[in-house]
């Protein structure tokens, strides 16, 4: 029993991470813009979250967690969002190819968090070396009482507010998708931009909104996994494909945000299975890892062959548009 309630546990842990990549790139392709960034924008939020609270941690004689918990979020969102920005100019602006501009932001946002990680090790002393307990404790703080609760304590109320932040933030995107106009308008603009256009919706407006807010969001995936999940440590490539795996959640998602917060549990759960099966072989294990992206790639053939519209993903994703080509 104790092994189910700790299996569950780190499930949900390594979700979470995950649901804010799928949540920010949801609401991104909604607008129809396909970023294939999502990997680049948490590494960059988690870079930045994470220096700034370094920062304040050496600068300060008696750093306040709250501060540097405030610090690290405003730089992660600023962070993700810069990234979306990028990728707006590039595919909006400046008309890039959608597919190369979301690969060309991963490989940047990577490298930018590898370097500054590196960096950052270097004036802590050395490789490995660097710690902002004081804001990660702030991440990691619980509930009081409830995670004291037999059996369901734990495994629902021992988490820091990130992970609650995150299904609350699921519920809204969800709730402002379906249910306000400015959500029905940025849906329109990814089905068919050339008729909301006609329609007087500002197509240009909405899709860099989308892209760049849902930047944002994954920035607050790579702080998750930098402050909450990690304790506030860096390892260079410590991401993993946790990114590659948010996009695949929209896909098993059906791009619906609801959806997303037990998919991303589910996902949780493949991803680290292989630990909880004894005697695998190396080679085994890296099977094992593949269980998420195989899961959704059978939930993409049955919605495919349904055919049923809410499962499909927006008409006009991935493609451009221009106005003067209308």
């Amino acid at each position: 029993m104790n092994t189910i309630l700790i299996f569950l546990q780190k499930a949900i842990a390594q979700g979470i991470g995950i649901l804010f990549g799928a949540d920010g790139e949801i609401l991104t392709e909604k607008s129809g813009n396909l970023n294939l960034g999502v990997p680049g924008m948490m590494y960059m939020g988690g870079i930045a979250g994470l220096a700034a609270a370094f920062l304040y941690e050496n600068a300060s004689a008696n750093p306040d967690p709250i501060v540097g918990l405030l610090l690290s979020l405003l730089c992660a969102l600023l962070a993700g969002l810069l990234g979306g920005l990028i990728y707006s100019l590039l595919t909006i602006t400046l008309r890039a190819n959608q597919n190369v501009a979301g690969l060309a932001l991963t490989t940047f946002g990577v490298g930018v968090g590898n370097f500054f990680g590196g960096s950052l090790s270097k004036m802590a002393g050395g490789v490995g070396q660097i710690s902002t307990a004081v804001t990660a404790s702030a991440y990691q703080a619980k509930l009081p009482l409830l995670p004291n609760i037999p059996v369901i304590g734990p495994v629902l109320f021992s988490y820091g507010f990130l992970t609650y932040f995150s299904i609350v933030l699921s519920i809204a995107l969800y709730w402002f998708l379906n249910r306000t106009r400015q959500g029905l308008n940025l849906r329109a603009v990814g089905e068919s931009p050339a008729t909301a256009d006609a329609a007087g919706i500002d197509v240009t407006r909405n899709k860099y909104l989308a892209t760049c807010i849902g930047g944002a969001i994954c920035g607050l995936g790579g702080l998750y996994f930098v402050m909450e999940y990690s304790g506030g440590t860096w390892t260079n490539n410590g991401f993993g494909d946790r990114g590659w795996l948010a996009i695949a959640l929209v896909i098993f998602a059906r791009w619906n945000p609801l959806h997303a917060i037990w998919g991303s549990i589910l996902f949780g759960a493949l991803y680290i299975l292989y630990l909880y099966i004894p005697g695998l072989e190396r080679s085994i294990q890296e099977l094992f890892k593949m269980l998420p992206y195989l899961v959704t790639i059978i939930v993409l053939v049955i919605t495919s062959t349904r055919r049923k519209k809410e499962d499909q993903p927006p008409e006009h994703l991935g493609l451009p548009y221009f106005r003067e080509e209308r």
